[in-house]
């Protein structure tokens, strides 16, 4: 990383003065990134005319290989890149690899390149936050910098593709792949997969935004399963992260496994054709998810897996993952007439124009021997420990427990998952390191006083916390403490796709251990690494403070010790609802109203007989070391048309003893409309920092084109009107002012 960068990254707030000087032999190992984008002008329209060029040289064998994306394993045929028939390949890690199938392509008879992607979800030799932990900072130009470094690792390894980001909209925590996305709320969604799209491809890698569309509401939150959107819901809340992607230059998508409204998304042509290349005129190339094409004779509509490639190409998806389905089928399909040729060439076009626009015709084979020094640089740790301390959510801290006070002299931390032996992440690059990861009682030993003990019990087998290995042992040293440090939370098969839950309680038997730390009448703070919100009722009703992260990646425990030692104020804030149980889910802010709103809690009332309606902790709620206030919510006019906009201001004053970071939210409310309107409406945010007793005016342009909606047949339509607008710390705040929306 170079003085200038660090200047830069400095200045968007995305380092600490102490990590901007970084020793020259490191700086110098960093050569600059190869950022890809969409070519425009004449650069593009020469990039058509050869590909009408090479589309009229192509057998009809070499138009479908372009189509075939296979991976590495078991199964793979390098043959096939040898003969030109395989158009992508996947998973391949090693650059000594990546090479070697590079130079097979090199004996086909076109030599067309390979597109090698990957799942690069957050990291690739470095780790970030899990991309809802990136959310949770609500810092765009930071997460726009962990995808970027992920980006740069992956395409020093040869990978030039990823499949991400995800942006799938989701309410439903039992849903293993939340984990994956950026929390509730369609504003955050939108500017998240925003800043990871630009980041990712200025890293090097183009972007796949997945799961296209409306994978996150499949029913119960069970993966796969089908989900009921109506169309107003899936323009408002599930289209808009995907139109935002593709606005940041997003150059392919992936298709979802789920049925949307009874139609499969793979074979699915109103979204993938009519909608994504029709009305949003989008370039790119479509690639289905993993094996769907051959899927759609399981959801039903088709006999075999001929008719299943014949519907999924004809609706519209170019690239067949690892199915095989194209491979063996399509070619015999357009034999038959079954199949347009002029179908099989556009689809191919569009794959050869992402090909193109890459750059990947003149792009140099990956260099195994340079990768190494590429991987974990100083620039990317940086942003690693920045992304994790920012993402990091301080729930509660009851007595102001937080930060460990002088009067602790030893401390207990509990918990495998305190010193992982391995994170669970998306990848494992062999080959290349990846730097062991400091365990949280090593990182409280370096920040704590010399003369305050730390002792450490892992209490389980493992992180996944499913049996205990000595609970007596974690006992003994808890109650012998003056505070303990209780490292919990999901891992393993706890998380991630297919990790579908009932229940969202501490997996295995982490509760009962946490039920016995607090029973040793010593103050207990929770630190939790999850996958997605878990029911933590019973904990803040019993722990003196709860630290939530959603597993923080390279740095996470570094992270979480400058935290708890009060080196960092923590900044992270809820992107999610947090429920008070699981009978409450869906549970979200920005709800519709209803005819009969809770009041008093009485029957009668829209309300559950046996809990509250409010969630246990609201999207964007989040503690600090430090208390902010604010004042003076005004607006620079009383009215605007519906062509208009208005400047939105309010004084945030930090009054407490110590500078800190404060998320300043900004919702709106139509509270009269032809239609019900959300009750509140997230459309905008920043994240200042400021001194002990600074007051900083806040300032928001508001344009009415904004705050609208969609009807049942999809059309926007903005109304005159009363607005309402809400400003502070969180979904629930009640500091307001208004404008009038007018027609002229």
């Amino acid at each position: 990383m170079t003085l200038r960068f660090a200047a830069t990254l400095l200045a968007l707030g995305l380092l600490m003065p102490a990590a901007a000087t970084v020793a020259p032999a490191q700086t110098a190992a960093v050569p600059a990134a190869r950022p890809v984008a969409w070519k425009t002008g004449a650069e593009a329209n020469a990039i058509e005319r050869r590909i009408d060029a090479l589309l009229g040289k192509m057998t009809l064998e070499e138009k479908v290989g372009q189509l075939h994306l296979s991976g590495r394993g078991d199964g793979f045929d390098i043959g096939q890149v040898k003969a030109g028939r395989m158009g992508g390949v996947m998973n391949f890690v090693v650059p000594a690899e990546v090479l070697a199938v590079q130079k097979a392509l090199r004996e086909s008879r076109l030599k067309i390149p390979l597109i090698i992607g990957l799942d690069a979800v957050h990291g690739f030799s470095t780790y970030f936050p899990l991309p809802l932990g990136q959310a949770s900072t609500w810092n765009p130009a930071l997460i726009e910098e962990a995808a970027y470094w992920t980006g740069r690792e992956a395409s020093a390894a040869g990978i030039n593709w990823t499949f991400a980001p995800m942006v799938d909209m989701s309410r439903d925590p039992r849903w293993g792949r939340v984990l994956e996305g950026a929390g509730e709320d369609v504003h955050l969604a939108s500017v998240v997969a925003a800043a990871r799209t630009r980041g990712y491809q200025r890293g090097g890698v183009a972007t796949s935004v997945k799961h296209f569309v409306g994978y996150g509401a499949g029913e119960a939150g069970r993966d796969y399963n089908s989900t009921w959107i109506p169309t107003s819901q899936l323009f408002d809340l599930h289209l808009p992260p995907f139109k935002a992607s593709f606005d940041a230059g997003s150059m392919t998508a992936m298709a979802a496994f789920n049925a949307l409204n009874g139609i499969p998304a793979t074979a699915n042509r109103a979204m993938l054709t009519d909608l994504l290349r029709g009305q949003w005129g989008f370039r790119g190339f479509v690639t289905s998810d993993f094996g769907s094409i051959t899927e759609l004779r399981l959801h039903g509509i088709a006999r075999d897996d001929a008719e299943a490639a014949r519907k999924a190409l004809l609706a519209g998806i170019d690239m067949d993952m690892m199915g095989d389905v194209y491979h063996k089928h399509l070619a015999a399909e357009v034999k038959a007439g079954r199949v347009p040729v002029k179908a099989l060439d556009e689809a191919v076009r569009r794959v050869l124009r992402v090909k193109f626009h890459l750059g990947l015709f003149d792009r140099p084979d990956v260099d195994p021997a340079a990768a190494p020094s590429l991987m974990q640089t100083e620039g990317a740790r940086q942003v690693a420990l920045q992304a994790a301390r920012e993402g990091a959510m301080l729930l509660k801290n009851a007595g102001g427990v937080l930060p460990i006070g002088a009067s602790v002299k030893s401390v207990a931390v509990i918990g495998a998952m305190a010193r992982p032996e391995d994170e669970r992440v998306w990848t494992d690059p062999a080959g290349l390191g990846r730097r062991v990861v400091q365990g949280l009682p090593e990182a409280l030993k370096e920040r704590l006083p010399a003369d305050v003990a730390v002792t450490y019990e892992p209490a389980f087998t493992k992180a996944c916390g499913t049996e205990f290995a000595d609970k007596e042992a974690a006992i003994r040293a808890a109650a012998a403490s003056d505070l303990i440090v209780a490292m919990l939370g999901e891992d393993c098969e706890f998380m991630g796709e297919g990790a579908s839950r009932t229940k969202l309680d501490l997996p295995g038997v982490q509760q009962p251990l946490l039920e016995a730390l607090v029973a040793t009448g010593k103050p207990v703070v929770l630190v939790l690494a999850t996958g997605r919100p878990l029911v933590l009722t019973w904990a803040d009703a019993h722990v003196a403070a709860i630290l939530q992260t959603f597993h923080g990646g390279t740095e996470g425990r570094t992270a979480i010790a400058d935290i708890l030692t009060g080196k960092i104020n923590p900044s992270g804030r809820v992107p999610m609802s947090f429920p008070r149980s699981v009978g409450q889910i869906p549970v979200y802010y920005d709800h519709l109203p209803t005819g009969r709103p809770q009041k008093i809690r009485q029957r009668y009332e829209s309300i559950f007989m046996d809990e509250a309606n409010e969630p246990l902790y609201p999207f964007g709620h989040g503690l600090s070391y430090t208390t902010f206030t604010y004042a003076n919510a005004r607006v620079s006019r009383p009215s605007m048309a519906l062509d208009g906009s208005v400047e939105v201001s309010v004084d945030v004053t930090n009054a407490g003893s110590r500078e800190g970071q404060e998320v300043v939210q900004l919702y709106i409310r139509q509270p009269v409309a032809s239609r019900s309107r959300p009750v509140r409406e997230l459309k905008a945010f920043d994240k200042p920092m400021l001194r002990p007793g600074e007051t900083r005016t806040m300032r928001f342009r508001l344009e009415a084109r904004h705050l609208g909606a969609h009807d049942d047949a999809g059309r926007y339509v903005v109304e005159p009107g009363l607005i309402e607008i809400y400003l502070g710390g969180s979904s629930q705040t009640s500091v307001m002012t208004q404008v009038t929306l007018t027609k002229s």
